[in-house]
This record gives structure tokens, sequence and C-alpha cells, in this order.
């Protein structure tokens, strides 16, 4: 039985990749610096490690084929993200993984293009899309020396799972319980979204065709390419009652930047909400066959139930 370990586990996207493979078969370590496994990983085994420290990570990963690598350190923290893709990587050159690695649209900067595919040259305009860009570097060069071989799959904005931190639940949905939706940006604007389901899945499929990948290959994950009014069509279904559409107010976290430092890192990726993108793939499903995709309806649906917001008794039952 295949071996993977799944750091971050204890995260919102660790839990949903990490049931994934449960329910795939595969055996399933959970690495979270408590050792404790969340709810949602029933069947996976718990190891206590700290990506911070490189040797007791090589330790809690030994003997795995395979390292998930879901670490995310907070908006306000991301000094920490180097120095982890650092011992990620340390920690599978030692044990002889495979490394997956959930990629981001912050490599691309603003503009943003509007239509990404795999071979879209990177031009991080931020921060964050410098370290992004930094890391899959590292990456790349480790494959490329033969220690590590190492697999991204490019997302957007994720929806879905339990737990908080996402657009989706902070923002989108975090009035519906009163009545509102609120549009981070202009509610017609075409933004890519990834129903971490389904993601999930998508890396399961990954690790079972390894043997049609390279030693390192980024490739997109098509997943929802829609706009503001798209959703709230979805929830409004869900919901079975109409939703007033208001907008993110962008000018408190303006006015409160200089005193809030959450806010200021938050508005300096403010312009993906404001030019349109799309996530387009010409490998993945030469790999993986049929890529994973639940309809818009359904994965807004059970997004808002994960994050207890649901129809009330009476529409349930209309």
């Amino acid at each position: 039985m295949t071996k993977i370990a799944i750091l971050g586990a204890n995260g919102r996207l660790g839990r949903v990749v990490g049931k994934a493979f449960i329910d795939a078969g595969f055996d399933v370590r959970a690495v979270t610096r408590t050792g404790k496994v969340p709810a949602e990983l029933k069947g996976a085994t718990a190891v206590a490690g700290d990506a911070l420290d490189r040797q007791s990570l090589i330790a809690a990963t030994k003997g795995v084929d395979i390292i998930f690598n879901g670490l995310n350190p907070i908006y306000t923290d991301w000094g920490k993200c180097m120095p982890m893709a650092e011992n990620v990587m340390a920690a599978c050159h030692a044990n002889n993984a495979l490394h997956l690695f959930p990629g981001t649209v912050y490599n691309y900067g603003s503009p943003m293009p509007q239509v990404i595919t795999e071979a879209t040259p990177f031009h991080p305009t931020t921060e964050k899309g410098r370290i992004r860009c930094a890391m899959e570097e590292l990456f790349r060069r480790e494959a490329d020396a033969g220690r590590v071989r190492t697999i991204v799959l490019r997302a957007g904005d994720f929806f879905g799972g339990t737990g908080s931190g996402s657009w989706f639940d902070l923002v989108v949905a975090a009035k519906m319980n009163k009545g509102t939706y609120t549009a981070p940006g202009p509610a017609d604007l075409v933004h890519e979204w990834a129903y971490l389901p389904d993601f999930a899945v998508a890396f399961v499929g990954l690790a079972r065709n390894l043997d049609k990948l390279g030693v390192y290959e980024a490739i997109n994950f098509p997943g929802h390419a829609i706009t503001d009014l798209d959703i709230k069509a979805s929830a409004e279904k869900a919901l079975g009652r109409k939703l007033k559409l208001t907008y993110m107010p962008w000018w408190v976290l303006r006015a409160g930047s200089p005193f809030v430092a959450m806010w200021r890192e938050i508005l300096s990726m403010s312009y993906l909400r404001f030019e349109a993108h799309r996530l387009v793939s010409t490998r993945l499903d030469e790999v993986i066959g049929e890529i994973p995709h639940t309809p818009l309806d359904e994965a807004v649906k059970q997004a808002l139930r994960d994050i207890g917001i649901a129809a009330s008794p009476v529409q349930q039952a209309a």
C-alpha cells in the first residue's frame, strides 16, 4: 500500500486531500505540530512533526512514498514559506519521497493573463508572488538535480470543506444567513475557483499515474471559472431564497492598512479580485483522464453546508 504523509493536515486543504487519499485506499499519515488527527481524517495515522524543524520533519515522514505539502503560513507570516519549503525538500530527499504541491496563480502578477496555460510565463509583481516563484524554482532545481521529484497542481481560490480562511467563507458567504451576498470585486468578473473535493481527487489521480509524469511538472487544475453572479445564483438555488448583492468595502481596508498588518497583506493581492483570469490545462486530462468537476450548483450547496449555511427545514422540504 502506498504511504503518503499529509503536511498541514489540520488545515482545510490538508483535511480534504487527506480524506481523498484515505478514500482511495492509500496509507495516510497526518503530520501536525500537535500529533493529533482531525476528525475528518479517521483512519489516518497521527504523527507530530514541525515543518520549521528539519530533523523533526524528516523523522515524521520516515518511510513514506509521497509527501503532500499542504503547509501555508498565515498571510502575515510568509517569511516562513522558504524555510518550510527547504525542509520539505530535505525530508523528501532523505526518504526518497515524491513531492506533491498545490500551486497558486500568484506567480503571474498584475496585469493577470486572462487565460493561463501551463506555458504562461511567471511575472510576479507582489512579494507573495515572488515567494511562490522562488519556492517553485527551488523545487525545479531539486528535481533537475535528481534529488526530489515534484508535481505541482495549480489552482485558483478554494471553496468547499470545513474550517475558515477562504474568500468564500470570510467574504462571499459571511452574511448569507442575513440574506446578503458579498462580492469581493466586480460581480460580472470571471475569477478562477477550485472546489476542494475536486482538487483533492485530482491529486489522487496524479499519484496513481506517476508513470505518465516527468521528474518535475507544473499542471493547471481548471476548476470553476465563474463570476460572482454565477455563485450568487447557485447560492440562491441552494438556500431557496434571493440574496441581496453587496460589495466588499475595500476603502475600509485601505484606510486601516497602515495600522492592520493583515489588511495590508490582503490589499497587496487585491488585483486578483479586479482582473479577470481563468486556468486551462493541456496536460491534466492526458495524465488522469477525466478532470474532476462537480457541477457548480452542487458544489456551492455543499460548500455552504460545510460552513454551516443551509436552507431552512421548510425550504428543504419544499
